[in-house]
C-alpha cells in the first residue's frame, strides 16, 4: 500500500467561494464535477495519487477542531500562505520548521476548516 490516506472530503458552506479559495491557495484550478445529488470541487491530482474534494452537506460542517489534513505546497509554500488572507482565510500559525519533515503553516480556510500547508 503506497499511501495510508487515499482521499479526503473537506466540508464547505459555499462551494463557489471554497473553489476560488483553494484554486488560489494551490495555484491550480479546483474543478467542479456534478454527481447524482451533489456537485463537488475536486482538488488537483493525477490518477493514482491521493486526492480530495470540497463538498456541501447539511450533515457535515466545517470545523477548526479534529483531524487536520496537510496540503502539498512543495516549492510554493510562501505563495500559498500569501494567498490565504486575500481569499478569505486566516493564518493560525505562520510558516515554521517541523523538524526533518520540512515546513508547514496552519491556516483556517474560507469556510472555517483548519488545514496545514506543507513543503519539504
Amino acid at each position: 500500500m503506497a499511501n495510508q490516506i487515499v482521499w479526503c472530503d473537506i466540508p464547505v458552506l459555499d462551494l463557489d467561494r471554497a473553489v476560488k479559495f483553494y484554486s488560489a491557495l494551490l495555484g491550480q484550478e479546483v474543478k467542479k464535477h456534478d454527481f447524482p445529488g451533489m456537485t463537488v470541487g475536486v482538488l488537483p491530482h493525477r490518477d493514482g495519487e491521493v486526492g480530495g474534494c470540497l463538498f456541501m452537506s447539511a450533515e457535515e460542517t466545517p470545523t477548526d477542531k479534529g483531524v487536520m489534513i496537510y496540503l502539498n505546497a512543495n516549492g510554493c509554500l510562501d505563495e500559498a500562505i500569501a494567498a490565504v488572507a486575500p481569499h478569505g482565510g486566516k493564518i493560525v500559525m505562520p510558516k515554521h520548521v517541523i523538524g526533518p519533515f520540512g515546513f508547514r503553516a496552519i491556516i483556517i480556510d474560507s469556510e472555517g476548516n483548519r488545514v496545514a500547508l506543507h513543503s519539504d
